[in-house]
């Protein structure tokens, strides 16, 4: 699509045909391959690109077409449908490239935001460390101001396309930090033992983008995994790697506020995968029992495989309204956006790691051969309820949300006055 053409019912109707004829023809004949071995999927990568698929998370200033999340979120399920790397490639997007959209000066971003839009560089969020991965306010890498430069030290780890990736976005922690000098100073504070003052630690994260080919900037080998081949992840060393200061996104201390709107995104995007993979196994599924026979008959013929099939069609419709929700939610600028996005992440990844097990075993023996993608397709499904917040963190972030909900209300049909609790 034209950056300048404004989206319409139409406009939208059609992008998405267009990427659902490309799941057919030239997506899904290549995703059994591309699952084969671990290495980044650049002709998937590249096709992404020169369909403009990649450009509709960046604004249309900068070259992209900014698509609504109700449209991306059905670009990414129809992509996940067949291959879980190539819808990774479009939600990462949204998880490290549009940071650097909202947050870049506008010269720096004027510079690299149309080069991703295009394909033509890549960019990682370099966000989770050894000892914090959800708890991002539990972050040590620190970030000490030197003049018109800031002095990065720390390790990130699991950073998906870090093997491959021109940029990195990297929060790191700056308050007190001028405590720590030299490498691997990780500034007072900012441990994520237990006493640690989360609210503090939170305002104490500054965000930073990071060329490659830093000084002190370090990629360690390729990370090999149980799933989601063609979208590798590395470990990303920082040692004294000396950044500009008009390298900073956003304000100094605003790094854990970008974090978590460019989280919300990411979760929202989560949910998508998996509602099309999910979809991709059921049809798989259906079509394998529509022609196997035993005991005299069809398998669905059989009472039992079709009530299965009918939950898990109708679970999945559920969850799909819940995703395509939260996408409203967000173009709608709901403040509660993030616990939606939690609650659609949740319910859709959970969802989907039962469904793409259930239909394996509708498959028997012939769901655990590589002959079949059903093994592949759970083996990706898992990564989907850990990545971007694990299932057991949003069930607290849903749960402490409803409480704190509670506590303002007032049920017409309850009245605690003069109850002893």
């Amino acid at each position: 699509m034209n950056s300048n053409t404004a989206w319409t019912p139409d406009t939208e109707r059609n992008f998405l045909a267009r990427v659902e004829e490309l799941v057919e023809t030239r997506i899904g004949p290549a995703a059994n391959r591309v699952g084969e071995r671990d290495e980044f999927a650049w002709e998937t990568f590249r096709l992404l690109a020169a369909e403009g698929v990649l450009a509709t998370a960046f604004p249309v200033r900068f070259g992209g077409s900014e698509a609504p999340m109700r449209l991306r979120v059905r670009i990414i399920a129809a992509i996940a449908r067949v291959c879980s790397a190539a819808a990774s490639m479009v939600t990462g997007t949204d998880l490290a490239g549009r940071p650097i959209a909202a947050h870049a000066r506008d010269d720096l971003a004027s510079t690299v935001v149309p080069r991703l839009a295009t394909g033509e560089i890549q960019s990682a969020f370099a966000l989770t460390e050894r000892r914090a991965g959800s708890d991002v306010a539990g972050l040590r890498t620190t970030a000490v101001r030197d003049g018109d430069h800031w002095v990065l030290n720390g390790v990130k780890r699991f950073i998906t396309r870090a093997p491959v990736a021109d940029l990195f976005i990297v929060p790191a922690r700056s308050d007190d930090a001028g405590t720590a000098t030299g490498s691997g100073g990780s500034g007072k504070g900012s441990g994520s033992g237990g006493g640690r003052d989360v609210r503090r630690g939170a305002k104490g994260l500054t965000a930073f983008l990071v060329d490659r080919d830093t000084p002190g900037l370090v990629v360690g080998p390729q990370q090999a995994k149980l799933g989601w081949y063609g979208s590798p992840i590395a470990e990303v060393h920082l040692t004294d790697v000396r950044v500009p200061a008009d390298r900073m996104l956003g304000a100094e201390g605003e790094g854990f506020a970008i974090a978590q709107d460019t989280l919300v995104r990411a979760r929202i995007g989560h949910g998508a995968i998996a509602v099309g993979r999910a979809q991709g196994a059921l049809e798989i599924a259906a079509q394998y029992v529509a022609h196997r026979h035993a005991f005299g008959q069809r398998l669905g013929d059989h009472q039992g495989v079709q009530w299965m099939l009918a939950d898990m069609h109708t679970q999945l419709e559920a969850a799909r309204c819940l995703v395509h929700a939260s996408a409203d939610r967000y173009d709608a600028g709901d403040p509660e956006i993030g616990v939606y996005a939690s609650m659609a992440k949740l319910h859709a990844t959970d969802l989907g790691m039962r469904i793409t097990t259930d239909c394996l075993q509708l498959l028997g023996g012939n769901g655990y051969l590589k002959d079949f993608p059903l093994e592949r397709f759970m083996r990706d499904a898992k990564l989907n309820q850990i990545g971007e917040g694990s299932s057991e963190v949003h069930k607290t972030v849903i749960g402490r949300h409803l409480v704190r909900q509670a506590e303002g209300m007032r049920h017409p049909c309850l009245d605690l006055e003069g109850i002893e609790l």
